[in-house]
């Protein structure tokens, strides 16, 4: 539970730190890195295999997504610094969680009772360094500032229990798809509720995403099906031995 606990602080922090010396491009760009990351990792120190179909299905998401923030990529060394660390950090944590959870023969719930308080306690200790302690208590607090503070743990609960209940029930790599759709869902909802102009780049770069989660959902969807023998011809035909 302690490294777990410490891929999550890691994950945590220089995902924030990528966000803070990074555009938004750029930071969505090194999220969508995890994909392959989580995909090399699971090959190379879990000795798992994934079909060439999954593979595949991996380029036009990778394409889709870099579409969409081709304009907007800013690299610079401390910030890719962070985005790097950041992407190794989050694709060791979803691979430990999965693992962890049928190791320990653990629901999500359980998983997540035991390390989200280990954490805070590590975090604990690292916030001094990160963030400016002073003006925290020295702000004037509103009743509006407190509630969104609550919600947003409110909010981040559940963002963590169902992220342990995908990772757990599926795999990593599924948990980055649902990701996928999500940065999809952003782009398109902001669009027909907030009127968000897209440019033709975003169109092509959704299509192209939400293109490779569908036939990913496909290919998976076949490898885990399940030919169940008729009855009436497995008590006709004897069984013989080899």
């Amino acid at each position: 539970m302690f490294f777990i606990a410490m891929a999550f602080c890691g994950f945590v922090v220089l995902t924030n730190l990528s966000l803070a010396h990074n555009t938004v491009g750029t930071y969505q760009v090194a999220k969508m890195l995890t994909t392959p990351c989580v995909i090399i990792m699971q090959m190379i120190v879990y000795n798992k295999h994934f079909s060439i179909l999954v593979k595949l299905t991996l380029i036009p998401i990778i394409l889709g997504v870099v579409i969409n923030f081709y304009y907007d990529i800013q690299f610079n060394i401390i910030g890719t610094v962070y985005a790097t660390m950041g992407v190794l950090v989050t694709s060791l944590y979803q691979v430990m969680v999965n693992i962890k959870q049928k190791e320990f023969q653990m629901d999500p719930m359980q998983l997540l009772y035991y390390q989200a308080p280990l954490s805070a306690v590590m975090l604990f200790f690292i916030v001094p360094f990160l963030e400016p302690i002073e003006q925290t208590f020295a702000r004037s607090w509103s009743l509006i500032d407190i509630a969104m503070v609550i919600l947003s743990g409110i909010v981040a609960f559940f963002v963590n229990l169902t992220s342990y209940w995908i990772i757990g029930k599926t795999s990593p790599l599924t948990y980055n798809m649902v990701g996928h759709s999500k940065f999809c869902l952003l782009l398109l909802g902001g669009s027909l509720i907030f009127h968000e102009t897209l440019a033709i780049n975003q169109v092509i770069g959704i299509t192209l995403t939400l293109v490779g989660i569908i036939l990913y959902a496909h290919v998976k969807m076949k490898d885990t099906q399940v030919v169940v023998p008729d009855c009436e011809d497995k008590e006709r035909k004897p069984l013989h031995k080899v």
